[in-house]
């Protein structure tokens, strides 16, 4: 399946000069959508997930399909004033601005392995946050999964030794 027939281009968004990668069209298709989530749902057997980490709100229609088939934990990465109960927070750079993310203080556990899965891995920052954020509360990052890779942004380069999976490059 090429998964690049399921991702629709829109340029100049959210400003002029990015070429925006809509999956829109991937989740529409049970079909498309299902593979990109199976493969991601083996990578996540493979690094022995024992939780899933989604970066809102991307990362919570890929990781939340993975963490139901595997039957562990979600725990949502939002931002600030999102999480209703106790939270840590990091704060990051994006392509175009900053923003702060957060996290339960409870969400993992010492010791539990977590799997990152997002839609995008661009700079980094958002994915580099996520890792922050795990770690301050003890858990161990096994590896991040991404749909989509934008390889000329170089995000890649923040998540040395981590082991990443991702279905589609551009």
């Amino acid at each position: 399946m090429n998964f690049k027939d399921f991702v629709a281009t829109i340029p100049d968004f959210p400003t002029k000069g990015v070429q925006f990668r809509d999956i829109t069209p991937l989740m529409l298709n049970g079909k498309a959508y299902k593979k990109a989530c199976d493969q991601m749902i083996e990578f996540a057997k493979e690094v022995k997930a024992d939780v899933i980490v989604g970066p809102e709100a991307r990362g919570f229609i890929f990781g939340c399909p993975v963490s139901y088939a595997l039957q562990i934990g979600f725990a949502p990465v939002r931002k600030p004033d999102k999480l209703p109960r106790e939270t840590v927070s990091v704060k990051y750079d994006l392509e175009y601005g900053s923003n702060e993310l957060t996290i339960h203080s409870d969400a993992i556990k010492k010791g539990d392995n977590v799997l990152i899965v997002d839609d995008l891995l661009a700079t980094g920052g958002t994915v580099e946050a996520t890792v922050k954020l795990v770690k301050k509360l003890g858990g161990n990052v096994v590896g991040a999964t991404f749909f989509i890779e934008l390889e000329d942004l170089k995000g890649r380069e923040k998540l040395k030794g981590i082991p990443l999976f991702v279905l589609l490059k551009y």
